[in-house]
């Protein structure tokens, strides 16, 4: 992982690093859990499978900043890397029949190993002495329960921590700058407080030294003729900020 921007020459300014992570990234299943899945393939084609277009985005911003993203590409139906063990959404209808055992192995295989290495990348930052930004890209489905979202890329953060509302100050005015045609929202369609890894780390590390945003995108661009746009947007964006801070 490299810092995002040079080292800046005035004093008492902190160095910057830039931490990518997908933990939607797709709809595979492990060959052993595939009985679980028996006629299941519409639901592991739709939103609740995967977070369509989040890697892709995942992907461009790593290559934008010269940082390898952390990304899984297991479906969020058999464990979900983005909640807590306590959660009971952690595993779902189709992973919870498992026995105790079972829910064990996979959370060894799969949960585990992809938290620690998020965390140990947040940590080596903090050891650092650096600034860590850690984005986590996701997508959300246009219409959940009758209800259309309005929205074409969502910032979830923590409005107390007073950096992560700084960095997202800048980073909304700059998206609406670069792209004014965007519908972008803040905190939505979900809160930024809600039980996420971001929300988990954020536990952990202290605000001047870490900041956890869900960058959310509407899924009914993915692939459409706005898509490669609205990518481009996000990642010039972003760099605008990183350039200025």
């Amino acid at each position: 992982m490299r810092s995002s921007a040079k080292r800046s020459p005035k004093a008492g300014r902190l160095r910057r690093r830039l931490l990518i992570s997908c933990e939607h990234g797709g709809n595979s299943v492990p060959a052993e859990y595939a009985h679980l899945f028996r006629g299941a393939s519409d639901v592991l084609d739709s939103h609740r499978g995967m977070d369509f277009g989040a890697l892709e985005v995942a992907e461009a911003l790593g290559k934008r900043f010269g940082v390898k993203p952390i990304a899984a590409t297991t479906t969020r139906l058999l464990v979900d890397l983005n909640r807590s063990l306590h959660n009971r959404t952690v595993f779902s209808d189709y992973s919870r029949a498992l026995s105790s055992e079972e829910r064990a192995a996979v959370l060894a295989k799969h949960y585990l190993p992809y938290r620690s290495k998020v965390e140990r990348g947040v940590e080596r930052a903090a050891a650092s002495g650096a600034f860590l930004v850690h984005v986590s890209a996701h997508s959300f489905t246009p219409m959940l329960r009758g209800e259309i979202r309005h929205c074409d890329v969502g910032f979830l953060y923590d409005s107390s921590r007073r950096r992560e509302r700084t960095f997202i100050d800048a980073w909304d005015a700059a998206l609406k700058a670069t792209a004014p045609e965007l519908r972008v929202r803040r905190n939505y369609p979900y809160r930024g407080t809600s039980d996420a890894l971001v929300t988990h780390l954020r536990r952990k590390h202290d605000e001047r030294r870490y900041a956890g945003v869900e960058l959310e995108v509407n899924q009914k661009h993915v692939g459409g003729p706005l898509w490669s746009g609205l990518i481009a947007a996000v990642v010039d964006s972003l760099a605008a900020v990183l350039a200025l801070q």
